[in-house]
């Protein structure tokens, strides 16, 4: 039975659910590269996979994305917009999950420093690549998420509780 299939037939309760130290949550995110970005235009969604960079230190994410201009994401990306992203592993019976909030926020090529390219290099999948020359079929942009709110939750199933 998935978690989802436990959770809607009531054999999963909420007191299994147990959040995530702050410590137990960057180490998460740093086990992970990639995640789900969610964006929104008025009331239309918009959900892409992304691969990230993590500075646990600052707590702040870092993102590569790549568009073209007349693309549906380009139109999202317009004008910091308010982002969620989550980054989940399932080990069962053990889910965990993290969830941030904020805004993103481009970071224009002439303010690059050699720390946002390291943070940016992070993100493993795909490589971060610096190209000599401009690709006019691609617009590639750099953007920093601080999390106004970072949660992560810890929940353990038992199997066969769940069965009886």
């Amino acid at each position: 039975m998935t978690l989802t299939a436990l959770y809607l037939h009531g054999t999963m309760t909420l007191d299994q659910r147990t959040e995530l130290s702050a410590a137990e949550t960057d180490a998460l995110l740093a086990r992970h590269e990639t995640g789900v970005l969610s964006l929104a235009s008025g009331d239309r969604p918009y959900a892409i996979p992304i691969s990230y960079g993590y500075d646990a230190e600052e707590r702040r994410f870092y993102l590569r994305l790549v568009s073209t201009e007349d693309s549906e994401k380009a139109s999202y990306l317009a004008d910091a917009p308010q982002a969620r992203l989550v980054v989940y592993e399932e080990a069962e019976p053990v889910y965990r999950s993290a969830v941030a909030v904020g805004h993103l926020r481009e970071i224009p090529r002439d303010d690059l420093t050699i720390e946002h390219v390291e943070q940016y290099s992070a993100a493993k999948r795909p490589l971060f690549e610096i190209w000599g020359e401009d690709r006019p079929e691609l617009d590639i942009r750099l953007y920093r998420f601080d999390p106004d709110d970072l949660n992560a939750r810890r929940i353990e199933i038992d199997r066969e509780s769940a069965a009886d």
